[in-house]
């Protein structure tokens, strides 16, 4: 979800909910700690320079049962990080307290909650490391009889 689908949710709600990914909500009483732009310069495992900016929400819950952040409060610290920090409209990364360590999940919108998705590593340099392309599905009848199939065809 990008910054300017989450300021269009936000004028329509009432309240905010976040769900995990296991369908539980985060508790009513979270706060968002902190919104800031997150870059990150890396290389891939095949020597590829990358660079990655996201903005970036910390939701914290703590015995503070009383506290609610209402949308329009949200929507006023995401308004005064835009003038501090210039944002365009990137993508946001939601980092959160689970029992163990922190996750960091995209974010979609049910039209009720905000959804913490799961996000997945990957190899970026598949090629440079040898990790094979999924071999294409090909039907012998399309190819030919089997005798048609040469090795490292494709076919077989």
């Amino acid at each position: 979800m990008k910054l300017s689908e989450i300021k269009n949710h936000l004028q329509h709600l009432e309240k905010i909910g976040f769900q995990l990914p296991n369908g539980e909500l985060v508790a009513p009483h979270f706060h968002v700690t902190e919104v800031g732009k997150v870059i990150k310069d890396f290389i891939d495992c095949g020597g590829k320079i990358r660079s990655e900016v996201v903005i970036n929400f910390q939701l914290w819950e703590e015995e503070d049962y009383d506290h609610r952040l209402h949308p329009e409060k949200l929507l006023h610290i995401i308004e005064l990080s835009e003038k501090i920090f210039k944002f365009d409209d990137l993508e946001i990364e939601v980092e959160y307290q689970g029992k163990e360590t922190i996750g960091k999940y995209n974010l979609d919108f049910d039209g009720k909650n905000f959804l913490l998705v799961s996000k997945l590593t990957a190899c970026l340099a598949k090629e440079a490391c040898g990790i094979p392309e999924e071999k294409p599905r090909v039907r012998i009848s399309e190819k030919g009889t089997l005798t048609a199939c040469k090795p490292n065809s494709g076919c077989c």
